[in-house]
């Protein structure tokens, strides 16, 4: 008779067998799981046939009784899922996936679909040669929690900015450890807030510190230069996958995924020329954007909004149950260049999400039950970003009135509060430091909005700057900054400064608790945020 120990105990004993690095696995070892599944094992006809699974599983997009599962294989082969509510798959379900081909670098994705509410799910993902469906991978297996339909407690985790300014992957170091102090906070799913990558970002084989000790990079030829080709934007995503630590956060945390500026290149906009910038012989920076997003929907574990063949959507909306909407923005497709950013009227030069995206934000936000309504933007709203001495990369141009981009905020700002929307928290990453922003319209140049919370988290395993000049505009007030005023730029892993941030909603008295945390999973901020009735 099956055994029944306690969810979370499943769940830890169930990775365990995990065959993270599944194309590396040999044949005993695919005996040894054959037993954990409850399966006779697989005739072995020709290991050179059978397909691998070098870079795990990946869950994300989940909803109220829906999630996506991604993975890939080494070779053009079938992807199969089959999933349980049990770990060891007593009354299995199987999906039959898509192929993976080499038009998408052997990625595939399905969606697992009417999903059993509040239940921890397990799935192996198995790819099948296309040419003997006798012959398949060793499965690989990862496991997530659907939203429940009744209130519930939910927490999650945020952050972005991923190996980053040369910071790659140390071993000596422990490798992208931030990950694995997620992972063991248990979160129901995470928020990356963009730059997943640093295509721009060369990681070296080592960086030579002031006292003369060394931090030893792993290395790939993409990620020693510039990412200018599909191939080498795509190099990029494989090389955060070489990280156990990240493939183990993987197979255990579903994500929630956006993209900044780092998945093509610095402060890019749609239209920008890289004159200045002798290491591009590509120079248009849209071509490399459109490189750069498919890479990112490749590997990344998000769906194709609307037309399957439409792969330009990002932003999307996400129902976790009564408690929780997350509304994920895309602050970087829709912008007008970046400019002094000082104009007073709205035009093309200052879009930031444009019409559309702002349009389908509103409607959203007016029709969401949801007790608490979240918004992920990939950059923060009263930090101010500098590209270049005089022109600005996000929302804020320094104090004063409404301008420029601010304008378009301003509106939905406005709107927030004309139309009674309530319990609105911003969480957001991109300066590479943690803090806590309480925007207060009593102390703002622009007055004309209700009261709220900007949550800002990261780096995770990328070098740590900051903090940025604050904007008056909407009256920002810093209630808590992880890192010192007088900081020196680029600071490694090895100092600690790392940071990611955790939201837990209450179920029975709906309040939600910030908490922003560092390297070691150390609580440096908390606050409780009662919902407004």
């Amino acid at each position: 008779m099956e055994s029944k120990p306690s969810q979370q105990l499943n769940r830890r004993q169930f990775l365990l067998t995990s065959a993270i690095t599944g194309g590396g696995i040999v044949a005993s070892n695919l005996l040894s799981q054959s037993r954990v599944f409850g399966q006779a094992p697989a005739i072995i006809t020709s290991e050179k046939m059978r397909p691998g699974v070098p870079y795990g599983v990946a869950c994300g997009d989940i909803s109220n009784d829906s999630a996506l599962i991604w993975s890939k294989s080494d070779r053009p082969a079938r992807m199969i899922v089959e999933y349980s509510t049990s770990e060891s798959f007593r009354n299995v379900q199987r999906a039959i996936g898509p192929n993976a081909l080499e038009d998408s670098d052997f990625t595939a994705r399905l969606s697992l679909d009417n999903l059993p509410p509040g239940e921890q799910i397990f799935y192996r993902v198995i790819f099948q040669n296309l040419a003997d469906k006798k012959i398949s991978s060793v499965p690989v297996t990862g496991t997530f929690r659907t939203p429940a339909k009744n209130r519930k407690d939910i927490f999650f985790a945020w952050g972005g900015d991923t190996a980053g300014q040369g910071w790659g992957i140390n071993p000596d170091f422990g490798g992208m450890k931030i990950y694995e102090t997620m992972r063991k906070m248990n979160p129901d799913f995470f928020i990356h807030s963009g730059d997943n990558i640093y295509a721009d970002g060369p990681i070296p084989s080592q960086v030579t510190f002031d006292d003369g000790t060394i931090w030893k990079n792993i290395t790939t030829p993409e990620k020693s230069k510039v990412a200018e080709t599909l191939a080498e934007f795509r190099g990029n995503y494989i090389y955060n996958l070489m990280d156990e630590n990240v493939r183990r956060f993987n197979a255990e945390v579903p994500i929630l995924s956006q993209w900044d500026d780092h998945e093509v290149t610095n402060n890019w906009y749609p239209g920008e020329i890289l004159l200045n910038d002798n290491r591009y012989t590509v120079k248009d920076a849209s071509l490399l954007a459109q490189r750069g997003r498919q890479a990112f929907l490749e590997y990344m574990p998000i769906r194709y909004n609307g037309d399957p063949t439409d792969k330009t959507k990002i932003y999307r909306s996400f129902s976790y149950g009564p408690l929780l909407e997350i509304f994920m923005l895309d602050e970087r497709t829709y912008r007008g260049k970046n400019t002094n950013n000082r104009q007073t009227v709205q035009s093309q030069d200052t879009e930031f999400l444009d019409t559309k995206q702002i349009r389908w934000l509103k409607k959203q936000l007016q029709q969401s039950k949801a007790t608490w309504k979240v918004i992920a933007s990939d950059m923060p709203l009263g930090l101010v970003v500098r590209d270049g001495s005089t022109d600005f990369e996000a929302w804020a141009n320094g104090d004063g009135p409404a301008l420029g981009r601010e304008l378009e905020l301003a509106d939905l700002l406005r709107f927030i509060k004309r139309n009674y929307i309530k319990n609105v928290v911003w969480l957001t990453a991109d300066v590479h430091y943690a803090a806590a922003h309480y925007y207060d319209p009593g102390k703002a140049q622009f007055t004309d909005f209700k009261p709220f919370w900007e949550f800002v988290a990261g780096p995770l395993n990328a070098g740590t700057f900051g903090p940025n000049q604050l904007d008056n505009t909407f009256g920002p007030q810093v209630k808590f900054l992880s890192i010192p005023p007088d900081l020196k730029a680029n600071r490694p892993p090895s100092e600690g400064l790392q940071f990611f941030g955790t939201v837990k909603i209450n179920s029975y008295t709906t309040v939600m608790t910030v908490g922003l945390h560092n390297l070691k999973g150390d609580t440096l901020y908390s606050i409780d945020l009662p919902p407004e009735k």
